[in-house]
């Protein structure tokens, strides 16, 4: 049976975990992708998906619009900026944006279709600050659909962005002058994937 090569095995990660890739360039990698489909569907259904030229680009056109409508949805205090599109010019599909600027809760980002040459690294994260347990459990429900999650409060979202969704209360625990209630508070956290508050306190008063 035919094997994946890194531009197919990254065509096909990206398609599984909801995100896209352009083809400008990887045309012939495509179509090697495309026959390895449409075989393994037939032979053991490992792979059950069918695309085509015009799928990825409509794929293309809808990526950064999707992110933006994602991400303006979770947040509460969020709106979108200004949206630049592509024109005949290109170098991208025309209509599809180049960049977006998006205000949430505050704090303002820019977003820029960039190709699939640029991607993302836990190196760099977001933080968002928490008052309430049900706050940390709807931003991380909402953030980590279609992700991973990960120790410590961290989780990877669809986009493959960063996030680390935090209680404010936790850096008062973890600055407290007794430094064993800090610590016994730094050894719960590995314990945990989404942080709990109540646990946490449990560490920190030793109950």
């Amino acid at each position: 049976m035919a094997r994946l090569d890194s531009e197919e095995k990254c065509l096909l990660n990206s398609f599984e975990r909801g995100g896209w890739q352009s083809i400008e360039g990887h045309r012939e990698a495509f179509e090697r992708y495309r026959d390895y489909a449409h075989m393994t569907v037939k032979k053991d259904r490992r792979v059950n998906i069918r695309i085509s030229c015009k799928d990825l680009e409509a794929l293309r056109k809808r990526a950064i619009e999707a992110a933006m409508n994602f991400y303006t949805s979770i947040f509460k205090n969020s709106k979108v900026g200004n949206v630049i599109r592509y024109g005949d010019a290109g170098p991208g599909p025309k209509g599809a944006v180049t960049a977006v600027t998006l205000d949430l809760e505050g704090q303002e980002f820019m977003a820029l279709n960039g190709g699939p040459m640029f991607t993302f690294s836990p190196a760099i994260s977001f933080f968002v600050h928490c008052e309430t347990q049900e706050e940390v459990d709807e931003l991380w429900a909402k953030l980590s659909e279609g992700g991973e999650t990960r120790q410590c409060g961290w989780l990877k979202d669809k986009y493959d962005v960063s996030w680390q969704v935090v209680p404010t209360v936790l850096g008062t625990m973890l600055q407290d002058k007794d430094a064993e209630k800090s610590t016994r508070v730094m050894e719960a956290m590995p314990k945990m994937d989404k942080l709990d508050i109540k646990l946490l306190k449990q560490a920190y008063d030793q109950r």
